[in-house]
């Protein structure tokens, strides 16, 4: 057994489903850097090397920038031209969407919806856009195209790469927190999901392909990594280029690049070092700077929902902003009653939609995973989004993209209705789809109506749809869910302010006749209410927020509500929806937000207990045939080396990769070397040495590893994995080897604590 990396020392590999140990990683990479600063003084092809050493960093993630804005491009293109194909076609150049057909259109705008050179389905067969006949077919074609979409990205993603469904943040969590999974992050992985998040956007499911985009960033990240050995051969480091890729994935995904260098840092990030910040940044800064250049948004702004509000907000409305907070982890209520509640919506908590859409989602979950269900992932799809495509069609808001929903959404139209957004995609559902009839007289009730049952069906899809076996985010939808939220809300304040301008709470800002209350900011601030309420998100969910929309001066209001999201959350469960799905895998992650309160010690968790053995090597009284027979008995990750049997005072500790690659060198390059060949792990010589020469492994020994005592609280055990990202650490009384715990000991037991099942933890 070779290997090519012994010629630079401290590099290292690990298998599969286990976790890596940061001490060790980290104290390899200083010796391979001491290894070549020394080496920089013997030539200059050394220096150079030494040189491209210090700069890889920056290089890596330069090409990871300008990866992942490339592909992002082509994945808003292929969605936004895929979904389009559901309405109708452009007969003179089909791969153009629909927007792209009509700008030769020279009698007509896009925004007006008229434009003669895209053909509805229905006008290819019937010649016509309107009629009984032209909707069953615009609708029978809506459909087909959905489960045609659909059944590609499902089957593509059982065929080829299953690793690439869900939305790839909980995995990416607990990778960047040390666990290692091959080819999660894999070129097949990161082909099918960018095929495939294009196809399910299109499908018209539930779900964003802005998470998804973290995941396929990390695949790009991880690919290009192994260009460089320093990183690519070294999982800990690697990881700083798995952090600086995670935040160019946020940066693409909404063209807000410091909040997604926050987002890294917030949420997914293990170990954040002040490199790797400038790093991610410029990471972020190049990936957004290529996705600007290509402009798949088709506007200037390079941002997703650019709104441009004129109106500053009343100091009252911070009360419905703090409510919809609340509401953003709450579900709501609508009653009506006369007088002016006949003209305005109210909202009272009733519900939780975040803790509610939580639980409900992971009730599913749980209910796949353990039934038979589970086993047709492809069927379960096609009939999701059948009933997806089947519900959404009638209803002009849960028929658009989302995305499209949630801009006209954040859009500015007052009961003035002059500002131009009102207008936008009015035609495009054959209905009156332009929000400005939510503030228009007798329109007011449908509107809501209409909006309060898309919310219904989104959320109740969503809770369906996070979690298929095809690749889904959930960012879009939960910025919609709270978008519809606001809109209602800020509809009902506009009403309340155009009916009753000069009532005390708008301190007099509403009695000039002109628009006071801008229900778009409303919608803002509900999508980041629930959006924060689902994922726990705070400062990255504000900057994110105002960066997507251009919104700076609400930053108050979106904090208001990110803090009232977050304290109304954690009080009905700490767990965000990513936290609650590493669980429900048993991915071995150790929170460190997460407190141990416990007054457990360290001799009640660490192995073996009581009248079992533990597997140890002694220093001088062992043979070759002796460690091969228990590296075969054992699947230990490393094995404390100790004084002797009888006397087990704490030597040091071995890795069990490291004494293969020592056995396996030995028996093939040393002479003299047999079975019967004692294997010494210090620098003395053996008393007596009459049988075959011995082989002298003390190099490979680690004479410092983590140690702790048996009466050492727990509570400074978890502490140390979590902060310190520890495999194993040693028990000892007086020097003597207790036992050890390992990083699945420790999860175990704090689930076990927890009352929870410990059973769920399944790898090391």
């Amino acid at each position: 057994m070779t290997d090519t990396s012994d010629d630079i020392p401290g590099i290292g590999q690990y298998d599969d489903f286990h976790t890596i140990d940061w001490q060790r990683d980290i104290a390899r990479d200083r010796m391979r850097h001491r290894y070549i600063v020394k080496k920089r003084q013997d030539s200059f092809w050394d220096l150079l090397k030494g040189a491209h050493d210090a700069w890889s960093g920056w290089v890596c993630v330069l090409l990871v920038g300008l990866f992942t804005g490339c592909v992002a491009g082509v994945i808003d293109i292929g969605a936004s031209w895929m979904t389009d194909l559901k309405f109708g076609i452009c007969p003179q150049a089909f791969w153009l969407n629909r927007e792209q057909c009509c700008w030769s259109s020279n009698e007509t705008s896009f925004d007006s919806g008229n434009c003669s050179q895209w053909y509805a389905w229905s006008e290819i067969f019937t010649s016509s856009r309107e009629g009984f006949g032209a909707y069953v077919i615009s609708y029978f074609f809506y459909i087909m195209w959905a489960m045609l979409f659909a059944l590609l990205a499902a089957s593509l993603v059982r065929m080829f790469a299953p690793y690439a469904c869900g939305s790839g943040i909980p995995e990416i969590k607990t990778i960047l927190s040390g666990f290692i999974i091959r080819s999660y992050l894999g070129k097949w992985t990161l082909i099918i999901k960018s095929v495939g998040i294009m196809l399910s956007v299109s499908a018209g499911l539930s779900l964003g392909k802005e998470g998804p985009m973290v995941h396929i960033a990390s695949c790009i990240g991880n690919i290009l990594s192994y260009l460089f050995p320093k990183y690519g051969r070294n999982e800990a480091k690697k990881r700083e280029i798995l952090s600086a890729a995670a935040a160019a994935g946020v940066s693409v995904a909404f063209g807000a690049p410091i909040g997604g260098v926050l987002f890294s840092l917030e949420e997914v990030s293990y170990y954040f070092p002040l490199k790797t910040l400038w790093r991610s940044f410029f990471c972020a800064l190049i990936a957004a700077f290529i996705l600007r250049s290509i402009n798949p948004f088709g506007n200037e702004h390079s941002v997703l929902f650019y709104v441009e509000y004129n109106k500053p907000w009343i100091f009252f409305e911070l009360v419905p902003f703090i409510g919809l907070g609340i509401i953003g982890v709450s579900g709501t209520g609508l009653f009506r009653g006369k007088g002016l509640l006949n003209k305005c919506v109210y909202f009272h908590p009733q519900g939780f939609i975040a803790t509610f859409f939580i639980k409900a989602n992971l009730w599913w979950c749980r209910f796949r995973k353990y039934s038979k269900l589970g086993q047709y992932p492809v069927t379960e799809v096609l009939i999701v989004t059948f009933i997806t495509a089947v519900i959404a069609y009638p209803n002009p808001y849960t028929r658009m993209n989302t995305s499209e929903l949630i801009y006209l959404l954040f859009s500015q139209c007052g009961i003035s209705n002059q500002d131009p957004l009102c207008d936008y995609n009015r035609n495009f559902t054959d209905v009156n789809s332009a929000i400005e009839i939510a503030a228009a007289g007798p329109g007011v009730h449908k509107a809501v109506w209409l909006l309060i049952l898309a919310l219904a069906m989104k959320l109740v899809m969503t809770i369906f749809t996070f979690g298929m076996k095809v690749p889904c985010g959930l960012f879009i939808p939960s910025l919609a869910l709270g978008a519809i939220t606001g809109r209602v809300v800020g509809i009902g304040m506009e009403q309340l302010a155009y009916n009753y301008p000069k009532i005390w709470i708008f301190s007099g800002e509403c009695s000039t006749g002109d628009d006071c209350i801008t229900p778009g900011l409303y919608a803002m601030v509900g999508a980041a209410a629930v959006l924060g309420g689902v994922t726990r998100m705070t400062v990255s969910l504000v900057v994110i927020m105002f960066e997507l929309t251009g919104g700076v001066r609400y930053i108050v209001p979106l904090m208001a509500a990110a803090m009232a999201s977050k304290w109304v959350g954690d009080a009905l469960g700490r767990q965000g929806i990513y936290d609650a799905h590493i669980a429900l895998n048993g991915y071995p992650f150790l929170d460190s937000k997460d407190e141990f309160q416990h007054t457990t010690l360290a001799a009640d968790v660490m192995q073996p207990k009581r009248n079992e053995t533990l597997a140890v090597i002694t220093q001088d009284s062992m043979t070759v045939d002796d460690i091969e027979t228990l590296l075969k008995e054992t699947e230990h990750n490393g094995y404390p080396v100790v004084v002797s049997k009888e006397n087990q005072y704490l030597v040091g500790f071995v890795l069990r990769r490291d004494l293969n690659l020592a056995l396996a060198n030995a028996r093939r390059i040393i002479d003299g070397i047999t079975g019967q060949s004692l294997v010494i792990f210090t620098s003395a010589q053996p008393v007596q040495n009459l049988g075959p020469s011995p082989l002298k492994l003390k190099k490979i020994l680690d004479m410092a590893p983590i140690t702790v005592t048996d009466q050492t609280p727990m509570e400074t055990v978890v502490d140390m994995f979590r902060k310190l990202g520890l495999r194993q650490t040693l028990v000892t009384h007086n020097g003597r080897l207790l036992g050890v715990i390992t990083k699945k000991d420790v999860l175990r037991h704090v689930k076990q604590m927890d009352n929870e099942d410990p059973n769920t933890v399944l790898f090391n």
